[in-house]
């Protein structure tokens, strides 16, 4: 490609498309990398994340630390309280993101946003997942039920009062049926500990 304020204007070009970007869709285009770096040094784009580029007041939604970790950890799964969150169930305002990784995957090593890491294996991990896209990125999200069932499950580590406010706030919103919420409290292998609650809400 030519001249230094071409291989601006491309990167530029190719910022406008998406609202997180990262180094190595450079790299796809073959445009040198080197251009962000004076891009930002030049207060034409930002830098998020070790990788992750955006245009300066750029609109992102509220969920975008969900979608810079998606692109920082691609084998991770939004989980629990961040899940919870997405799906507008419940009062958590978690200042972390939890995501569920495989169980001997290693700790991913970011700088921010900060993480909760959940590990999980089998379908746990597996079953459940819907893909959503947050500022123009894919970002693997557990569904409603699951991630009700999920906070039965790890009701240790966030406290059974927000898992049984995850479950009634679903029902009441329509976004939980009794069917989903079997399956994955069969897949959780925490049935005999959600039937009582199962049946309080549906009597």
């Amino acid at each position: 490609m030519g001249s230094d304020s071409a291989l601006e204007q491309a990167v530029l070009a190719l910022a406008e498309r998406r609202p997180l970007l990262r180094a190595r869709e450079l790299a796809e285009q073959g445009l040198p990398t080197v251009v962000l770096s004076r891009l930002v040094s030049a207060g034409k784009l930002d830098r998020v994340a070790r990788g992750v580029y955006t245009l300066p007041d750029r609109a992102l939604s509220e969920h975008r630390s969900l979608a810079e970790v998606a692109l920082r950890v691609p084998r991770g799964v939004v989980c629990l309280l961040s899940a919870l969150r997405v799906h507008g169930i419940g009062t958590q305002a978690p200042f972390e993101v939890w995501i569920a990784i495989p169980r001997h995957s290693p700790r991913p090593r970011l700088d921010r946003p900060a993480l909760r890491v959940v590990r999980m294996s089998g379908t746990a991990l597996t079953e459940g997942i819907e893909p959503m896209e947050i500022d123009g990125v894919k970002v693997p999200v557990f569904n409603a039920a699951k991630t009700v069932a999920d906070c039965f499950k790890y009701r240790n580590k966030i406290g059974l009062d927000v898992a049984l406010e995850a479950l009634r706030d679903g029902w009441s919103q329509r976004k939980l049926t009794i069917d989903a919420l079997w399956h994955y409290a069969t897949v959780d292998r925490v049935a005999n500990v959600m039937r009582p609650y199962l049946e309080s809400v549906t009597a």
